[in-house]
């Protein structure tokens, strides 16, 4: 636990909270003394032990669909009733389908951008609403955004992250009004369960050759960017995307 907890008092909600990125997130979080609202789409026994791990009286796992405008509003409505307030959001939840422009189909671009794009759209837009002065967004883009080595497949993930970086600029300057800081984190390749998955040694091995550190990233090391930009140390500090990626990019 951190000896000074900075979020002491503080409410979060973090998507896609129960496994990789989020999860570590969703941690971090409850370590500086913040609430958090695990929230996650399928998986109830990754979202349950998130829990457990930060304690029951912490935080609770609630099951939406954050693509959906309907689910989104049942997700913030949960929160107020549980914990009375919010001051931080995570958007981490996301979908990444891989295809190039001769196989994308209208039906995963629209899966893509309603999981990528339209919902942290709308999560903003239903969290401002009981967010006060000192408020925390924080957005997720990728690394891949800026880097040389991104292959073609990757068409509609990054469209709809570039959408984000976008985002981030405008929440900023709209938010500003309430005192609310908006900011984006775009992570490098990530040693997360999901990233790993079937990937081979050698594989793994080339895209750690992509990063001059020599080596993939882990959760804890993006999960500590979000820990930062939530607290009160980052008071100055929105409209920004923060590459996080060990010089990747």
């Amino acid at each position: 636990m951190s000896s000074v907890q900075s979020l002491a008092g503080k409410v979060a909600i973090v998507t896609g909270g129960s496994k990789g990125i989020g999860r570590a997130t969703a941690m971090r979080l409850a370590q500086d003394g913040a609430k958090v609202v695990v929230n996650y789409s399928g998986d109830v026994a990754a979202a349950e032990e998130t829990v457990q791990k930060i304690g029951s009286d912490n935080a609770f796992a609630i099951k939406a669909d954050v693509g959906n405008v309907e689910e989104i509003t049942k997700l913030v409505d949960a929160t107020i009733q549980k914990f009375g307030k919010i001051d931080i959001v995570v958007a981490n939840a996301a979908v990444m389908a891989l295809n190039e422009l001769d196989k994308v189909t209208e039906q995963e671009f629209d899966r893509t951008f309603n999981l990528n794009v339209k919902g942290p759209l709308f999560l903003a837009q239903k969290a401002a609403a009981h967010m006060s002065s000192g408020g925390r967004i924080i957005l997720f883009s990728t690394t891949l955004c800026a880097a040389s080595t991104v292959t073609p497949n990757y068409l509609t993930y990054l469209t709809s992250k570039g959408a984000i970086e976008q985002m981030t600029r405008a929440l900023s300057k709209d938010l500003a009004r309430k005192g609310i800081m908006v900011n984006c984190v775009a992570p490098g390749p990530t040693a997360t369960d999901l990233f790993m998955k079937g990937k081979s040694e050698q594989l793994l091995k080339m895209i750690a050759g992509f990063n001059p550190q020599g080596r993939i990233g882990q959760p804890d090391e993006v999960s500590g960017v979000v820990g930062f930009l939530a607290s009160e140390q980052a008071s100055w500090i929105t409209g920004q995307v923060l590459r996080v990626n060990g010089g990747m990019a």
